[in-house]
C-alpha cells in the first residue's frame, strides 16, 4: 500500500468514528502522546497524525491502531486496516498455469515491442503503474514488458490466467504474438 492509499484509509476511519470512540481512543493513546496533546485533538485524524508522528503508527507499523480499534469494539475497521496492510493471501497456481505464464511472459516480452502500454491497459494496470514502469526500464521495451506483465500477475495473483492475456493480446490486435504464445503451449 502506497501512503497516498495509506492516508486514504486512515482518513475513512476517522470518519467513522464517533466522538464517544475517538474518545476511548484518546484515553488508550495517554500513554503515547501525552496529556496535553490530547486535549488539543477533535478528530481521528490529528490522533493517528500524532501516532505518526511519534512513530507508533505508519504505513507498515498499524499494528498498535489495530489493537486499539479492537478494544474500542471496532473490530470492522481493524480488519480494514489489515485486509488493506497486507495483500490477501494467494493460493498457490497450479503448476501448468504457472508454467504457462511463464511461456506467455517471454513469448510477449520477445514480441510486444511498442504496444506494451496498450496491453497493460487492457490488463487493467493503471495509469501511474503504466508510467513507473516506464520510468524503470526507458529504453528496454523487452524488459519493460516483462515488468508489467509481472505487476500484471502479482495485481491479479491466483487469478491470473493465460487465457485472459491472449483476449488482451487480441484487443490489442497483437494476434501474431498471441498465436506464438498458443502455439508455445503446445509443447507444455
Amino acid at each position: 500500500m502506497d501512503s497516498l492509499q495509506f492516508n486514504a484509509l486512515l482518513l475513512d476511519i476517522s470518519n467513522q468514528l464517533s466522538a464517544e470512540q475517538l474518545g476511548s481512543l484518546k484515553y488508550l493513546c495517554g500513554d503515547k502522546v501525552g496529556k496535553r496533546e490530547l486535549e488539543k485533538i477533535d478528530s481521528g485524524c490529528k490522533l493517528f497524525q500524532s501516532l505518526t508522528e511519534k512513530g507508533v503508527l505508519s504505513q507498515d507499523n498499524t499494528e498498535l491502531l489495530s489493537k486499539l480499534l479492537k478494544e474500542i469494539k471496532r473490530q470492522d475497521l481493524s480488519e480494514k486496516l489489515n485486509s488493506l496492510q497486507s495483500p490477501p493471501e494467494c493460493v498457490p497456481l497450479c503448476k501448468t498455469e504457472r508454467a504457462k505464464l511463464d511461456i506467455a511472459t517471454e513469448v510477449i516480452a520477445e514480441n510486444l515491442g511498442r504496444s506494451w502500454r496498450k496491453l497493460g491497459r487492457k490488463l487493467c494496470l493503471n495509469e501511474s503503474k503504466l508510467e513507473s514502469i516506464s520510468m524503470k526500464y526507458p529504453n528496454d521495451l523487452e524488459e519493460t514488458a516483462r515488468e508489467l506483465l509481472g505487476e500484471w500477475r502479482k495485481s491479479r495473483g491466483a487469478e491470473a490466467h493465460t487465457g485472459e492475456l491472449i483476449d488482451a493480446l487480441r484487443a490489442c490486435q497483437q494476434n501474431l504474438t498471441a498465436d506464438k504464445v498458443q502455439d508455445r503451449f503446445a509443447c507444455i
